[in-house]
């Protein structure tokens, strides 16, 4: 019998927890597919009191995630505390020295910190594995990494965060409030009392990073994406989507054009008739467009103890099989540096809508700014608002335009000139479109 893998873990929440009951419940699966058993020797966490339903008799318990890095009695160091920071950077990095391998996921350390943390796998000759850290239970890492080695990929986009998307289906299905929904998914904990990093874009940004350095060969770079957040979304845009073939999703891209590489989230009206704009809920899903073959396309859970949980025991079942890839496909010294892609260069459809005054002319006027930038209308929609029994209410008149393919600049520059003709009330919303 070949001796067993001996893992190290370091974090007890939830998907901690799961990690350490999967291994044991699928001890002799795991066994048989690895060609070696699978054992837990150490673990640790903030408090050794907590009740976790765990039976950890014969498993060390480390006084520090740096202590298990350094343990020479584990072979695999699991990382599951989360952070960016101290103490799992330093205990990563520790073991990663010491020559071990590592699992985590941290995509908030991997987003920052992991072109040096896989320059240290490669020194010391580690594998360094973090499919957890986007996706959760979808093997998009692997795929792009490993799976479509020999495939050039044009563009990769995908629903990221499960939150959006929960907000984003309440408010289609019910027509309710961003506020609302917001509300009731913290009620239900699908976000933090502070959800800001989920609704403004930012984990979605960065789990896109270090999917764009796999996909297309770059150093991940969190500040190359560009960021926009669901906050701006109503309840009437979702309305409009639905009554011109589209719904609102808040999509992660990242797309190879002739300038470079693109890296943007924000919201996006995909066709209804598109795999992504099925996925509803808190489930993710991510699209990759590869050079002679179809899309595919990945769907699942992307978030909860056993989904994540999935994905740390399939990468720690890959250490004990031996296989080590390189973390980002190639060698860091091969990834190619990346600057930030300016959104004005963006090119492709747009939804805009406005809330044009009453007044004779206002419709020419919109019209002529447009036609300044060369930008083409496919389809207007004038919606004159009820007062509820069934009579025009007098005000400003919601206009919604579907533009062709056209540049960001292009629309910033009709809308600043539109806004300065008076002929609108208020900010225009404007939500790009991501066709198939």
């Amino acid at each position: 019998m070949v001796a067993p893998l001996k893992v190290g873990i370091a974090g007890l929440g939830t998907v901690g927890a799961e990690v350490v009951r999967v291994i044991e419940r699928q001890a002799a699966t795991l066994t048989a597919r690895c060609g070696r058993p699978i054992k837990v020797v150490a673990v640790t966490a903030r408090s050794k009191a907590k009740k976790r339903g765990l039976d950890l008799r014969g498993i060390d318990w480390a006084k520090s995630p740096l202590a298990i890095a350094t343990d020479p009695n584990v072979d695999c160091f699991v990382e599951l505390i989360g952070g960016a920071g101290d103490p799992a950077g330093p205990a990563i990095e520790a073991a990663l020295a010491a020559g071990k391998s590592v699992v985590t996921a941290n995509k908030a350390l991997i987003a920052k910190h992991g072109l040096k943390l896989a320059a240290l796998a490669e020194k010391h000759g580690g594998a360094l594995n973090y499919e957890a850290a986007v996706g959760a239970a979808i093997p998009v890492i692997k795929t792009l990494r490993e799976g479509l080695a020999g495939t050039g990929i044009d563009r990769i986009y995908g629903i990221l965060n499960g939150t959006c998307n929960y907000i984003l289906t309440r408010m289609e299905q019910e027509g309710l409030s961003f506020e609302a929904c917001l509300a009731d998914a913290q009620r239900l904990g699908y976000a933090e009392a502070d959800p800001t990093f989920d609704i403004d874009g930012h984990d979605t940004a960065q789990k896109l990073s270090i999917l764009a350095s796999l996909a297309f060969g770059t150093k991940v770079s969190e500040s190359a994406v560009y960021v926009e957040g669901i906050r701006s979304i109503t309840p009437e845009d979702l309305r409009a989507a639905d009554d011109l073939g589209y719904r609102v999703k808040l999509l992660g891209v990242a797309v190879r054009t002739a300038k470079g590489i693109e890296q943007r989230v924000h919201p996006t009206m995909v066709p209804k008739t598109s795999s992504i704009a099925q996925v509803m809920g808190v489930t993710n899903a991510v699209t990759i467009d590869g050079q002679g073959i179809p899309p595919i396309t990945l769907v699942g859970a992307g978030a909860g103890a056993a989904a994540t949980a999935s994905a740390v025991v399939a990468d720690i079942a890959d250490v004990a099989r031996g296989i080590r890839a390189e973390p980002f496909g190639r060698p860091v010294a091969g990834l190619k540096a990346i600057s930030k892609a300016p959104m004005e260069r963006h090119e492709g459809g747009y939804y805009l809508r406005m809330l044009a005054r009453d007044h004779a002319g206002t419709a020419a006027t919109i019209a002529t700014r447009l036609a300044e930038q060369d930008i083409s209308i496919e389809s207007i929609v004038q919606r004159q608002p009820d007062r509820g029994d069934g009579k025009a209410k007098s005000g400003p008149v919601p206009v919604i335009l579907i533009t062709y393919a056209t540049s960001e600049d292009a629309v910033r520059r009709a809308l600043k000139a539109v806004q300065a003709d008076k002929v609108i009330s208020g900010r225009p919303q404007v939500i790009r479109i991501e066709k198939n």
